[in-house]
């Protein structure tokens, strides 16, 4: 044992009444108990294998018993790691400002009465008579919808009720928003950039 209580007055003493193993100078006791057992657990490292650890004084000493325990010492060393990355948003307020591309003009062609849910990627309300939708490959559709529809109820969403040919088609299906409102689709059309 490296550290005792002392009880007598030839033990070495490190400040508070702890008694230091003689092969060590005595140190001042510090409050802090992880240091303390940081530097217990390192001295621990430091002595011969085999080492009982008994500190014994002058008057004490005397033939070791032959069944001598020998006493192990175990270091745990835990680590926290936190790796911290800037917001995406940072990153964009700290690198050069880039001039904004100019908004893409659609041209409108004629598209197929129906297209299939599965192909259905996303949604963007650009003018307030329809809904652009897009879908898987980039490809765009303009969901027409009729005169009483205002395309702003879709801002926050909206839903498409499942079908069982599993396609969305114009004059049948209808937008649902989030609100609770109802459109029914009009026709769709193809939407091209503008060269």
């Amino acid at each position: 044992m490296l550290l005792r209580r002392s009880h007598g007055a030839s033990a070495i003493t490190g400040g508070q009444g702890w008694a230091i193993h003689p092969l060590f100078k005595p140190v001042q006791y510090m409050q802090d108990d992880m240091v303390n057992l940081l530097l217990v657990a390192s001295a621990a490292l430091l002595l011969p294998p085999g080492f009982s650890g008994d500190a014994r004084t002058g008057a004490d000493k005397g033939p070791r018993p032959s069944g001598g325990v020998t006493r192990m010492a175990q270091v745990r060393i835990q680590q926290h790691i936190v790796i911290r990355t800037a917001r995406p948003d940072a990153v964009r307020r700290v690198s050069a400002p880039t001039a904004p591309l100019p908004p893409i003009a659609w041209v409108e062609r004629s598209a197929d009465k129906c297209v299939k849910m599965d192909r259905l990627s996303g949604a963007a309300v650009i003018r307030s008579d329809s809904v652009d939708l897009v879908l898987s490959g980039g490809k765009r559709l303009r969901a027409k919808l009729n005169d009483e529809c205002p395309a702003l109820d879709f801002y926050s969403g909206f839903y498409i009720k499942p079908t069982s040919d599993g396609m969305v088609c114009a004059r049948r299906d209808s937008f649902r928003s989030r609100a609770g409102g109802e459109c029914r689709i009009e026709g769709f059309r193809s939407l091209l950039p503008s060269r």
